[in-house]
């Protein structure tokens, strides 16, 4: 059973690439950030960081998502923080993979400025990128580069999950 974070700053394709790896492993796919309360999103979209206690909550409805679906389940969460990243694992009841998606400043600025009707303010993006904690030394990671085409991306991280026997 494949329980698996998409994880990385905004911009980074998260929602995009886990609908692509939950349609290939024929398993539910949840947007993380619907499950943000919305004191969050207002802050988010006010450009206001969220701060840990802001995340904390979210997190735990996140890890309670993954402790329930029992068949497997793909999850966006931008999880920046191995804190945040730890608190997951130890929720969702069981091994979790992720898939780090990874890329220079030019190219998240370049795909938030594509993106309509998202909360997310591309003034935001800097203070994500100071606040991530990339995963490089962490079990169960797989990380990949957003300046390739997410159909490439999709398939290299279905390819490597098989390769886990999760």
């Amino acid at each position: 059973m494949i329980r698996l974070i998409v994880m990385g700053v905004s911009g980074s394709g998260k929602s995009s690439v886990g609908e692509g790896i939950a349609k290939a492993l024929d398993l539910p796919f949840l947007e993380g950030d619907v499950l943000h309360p919305a004191s969050n999103v207002e802050k988010m979209s006010a450009g206001i960081p969220l701060t840990d206690d802001d995340r904390w909550p979210w997190l735990d409805k996140i890890g309670a998502e993954l402790a329930k679906a029992e068949k497997g389940i793909v999850v966006s969460c931008s999880a920046l923080k191995k804190t945040y990243r730890d608190r997951l694992r130890q929720e969702a009841g069981g091994p979790l993979a992720f898939v780090f998606l990874d890329g220079s400043l030019e190219v998240l600025r370049a795909h938030m400025g594509k993106r309509t009707g998202h909360f997310m303010p591309l003034s935001m993006l800097d203070s994500q990128l100071a606040t991530l904690e990339p995963p490089t030394i962490e079990p169960l990671v797989f990380t990949q580069d957003v300046v390739h085409p997410i159909d490439m991306i999709v398939a290299a991280s279905v390819e490597w999950l098989h390769e886990q026997k999760l």
